[in-house]
């Protein structure tokens, strides 16, 4: 009798789709808050006053955190059980945080998209968990 191992990954349909809007949005978050401090002279001539409005960037934030750890979080429990997205995630989230209310100037341009870059990368290791096999899959006896 010979052993095989079959991998049987249940999939859940939407987190694929969640991590890339995840990482979308991070890096979206990352790329706003390294090009609004440099431009943020020229935005209202522009129009585009709006994009610095704290409100907008703590929107930004809360629509990550909420994303990030449901779509980190239901791989995580369900599939990969890997710990280095969700690590990750919570560091950039903590460097944002930290940026925004202890940094200043160009500083803050470094800091919080560094943030946002933490973010994106745990939704990339995500992706790459989620699509691997483990060991911890079910196993079949077949002659």
């Amino acid at each position: 009798m010979r052993l095989f191992y079959i991998c049987i990954m249940e999939t859940l349909k939407r987190n694929p789709k969640l991590d890339n809007i995840g990482m979308t949005a991070s890096l979206l978050c990352a790329i706003h808050c390294a090009v609004v401090p440099i431009i943020i002279t020229s935005l209202p001539f522009l129009g585009l006053s709006f994009l610095s409005n704290p409100l907008i960037e703590w929107g930004m934030i809360i629509l990550a955190i909420v994303l990030g750890f449901y779509a980190i979080g239901i791989s995580y429990l369900n599939k990969h059980h890997k710990l280095l997205p969700v690590i990750l995630l919570l560091l950039g989230f903590i460097i944002i945080i930290t940026g925004h209310l202890f940094t200043t100037g160009w500083h803050q341009a470094i800091v919080v998209p560094t943030g946002g870059l933490f973010i994106a990368t745990s939704h990339i290791y995500n992706i790459k968990f989620n699509s691997q096999c483990h060991s911890a899959h079910k196993s079949f006896l077949l002659d």
